[in-house]
């Protein structure tokens, strides 16, 4: 009642373990070396929307300001804090950033998300090190062994060009891939008149699991020199996070791309023990053309509700109640400071929903305070 549809109110535990995931991202990222970086959650819609991000303008929190301009609420972090560095000088640089994304298509329109952005290292070292920070991060948030999927934009851009397709048929040979529908994709791309490239396209939508398929594809590709680089590439990329610890690497030859600005390798993130897809990101070199210059850039982002979902309750301090009225409320302040590392709930009776560890009660007998243990 009074909210918009899909919007809900919080409250208790939930509100408390986003913050946590958010204390521990931020505890992690800083012992990495990177820096926080916000953007202002309003922006101009032209940001998102022109041809190097396209995003849809339908899908953004709009409104017109009084000069006739479309201004959004942020749907995106990286756009935003590409256009906030790109006049920064160009050292090597790695960015965190904690905030809300807001888009119509998220239920309650608003996202909180955590992630990282890195600029100006060789490719190599700037994926290996999104994904041993998001590594580093479920570790330490206790989330348990993680999936890693690994995929590159450029085999199935590779595959297309030849093609000889309209706008309206790559874009539902795109998203027949994306769809893994096998049939479909074969189908559509022998409308662009190259079977071999419709054949090869088609292949793609099985060429997922684990490492052996880059091995398989290696020979496949034998003869393509610019697709062995990328299978090359994938496979330094997966021994790096391979010997970070437990992680397991899935292989995604069919990956595409979601937005035009993503230019190489791509990766996910799922939870193992529930499968859950808790990051994602990639390399994105091409969003810095609209600033007319070409970055080495790549990053990831967090969906910190699913994090939040998986954090366990923690009972690390101890709960005492404190028990006292108006005329002993100072005093029950003053017996704080004795519990520096307990959570002290002063109250005037316990309260039937909280589980205490200690029960004190401070009563007044002849003029003295004493306090007693229930």
């Amino acid at each position: 009642m009074f909210l918009p549809a899909g919007s809900r109110d919080e409250m208790g535990a939930s509100i408390d373990h986003r913050f946590h995931v958010m204390e521990v991202f931020r505890k992690v990222m800083t012992m990495r070396g990177y820096t926080l970086i916000s953007t202002p959650v309003v922006e101009y819609a032209s940001t998102f929307t022109n041809q190097y991000v396209d995003m849809k303008l339908q899908d953004m929190m709009k409104w017109f300001n009084p000069e006739g301009e479309i201004e959004v609420l942020r749907p995106d972090w990286t756009t935003s804090i590409a256009r906030a560095l790109s006049t920064q000088a160009k050292n090597p640089q790695k960015w965190g950033y904690i905030g809300s994304v807001f888009k119509q298509s998220i239920p309650g329109i608003e996202s909180h998300q955590i992630g990282v952005e890195i600029l100006h290292y060789p490719p190599l070292m700037g994926e290996g090190e999104s994904l041993l920070m998001a590594s580093s991060l479920l570790k330490e948030l206790k989330m348990g062994d993680c999936l890693i999927e690994l995929g590159h934009t450029e085999i199935f851009e590779s595959l297309v060009r030849p093609l000889t397709l309209s706008q309206v048929d790559e874009k539902r040979l795109r998203q027949a891939m994306h769809d893994k529908k096998k049939d479909e994709v074969y189908q559509i791309a022998l409308n662009g008149k190259n079977q071999q490239s419709a054949i090869e396209l088609a292949s793609l939508v099985d060429a997922f699991g684990s490492l052996d398929i880059l091995s398989e594809y290696e020979e496949r590709w034998k003869e393509r020199t610019d697709l062995l680089e990328i299978l090359a590439h994938l496979k330094k990329l997966a021994r790096i996070v391979e010997h970070s610890g437990s992680q397991e690497i899935l292989i995604d030859l069919g990956r595409v791309k979601n937005l035009p600005y993503y230019s190489g390798t791509m990766f996910r993130g799922f939870l193992k023990e529930t499968g859950a897809d808790c990051f994602s990101g990639g390399r994105y070199d091409r969003l810095y053309e609209q600033f007319g210059e070409r970055n080495s850039a790549v990053g990831l982002a967090f969906d910190v509700d699913v994090l939040a979902e998986h954090v366990e309750e923690t009972n690390d301090f101890t709960r005492i109640c404190v028990i006292a009225s108006e005329d002993t409320f100072v005093y029950a302040e003053q017996l704080r400071t004795k519990y520096k590392d307990a959570i002290v709930d002063i109250q005037t009776e316990p309260l039937a929903h909280m589980q205490y560890d200690v029960m004190l009660e401070i009563v007044e007998k002849d003029g003295k305070i004493e306090v007693l243990e229930r």
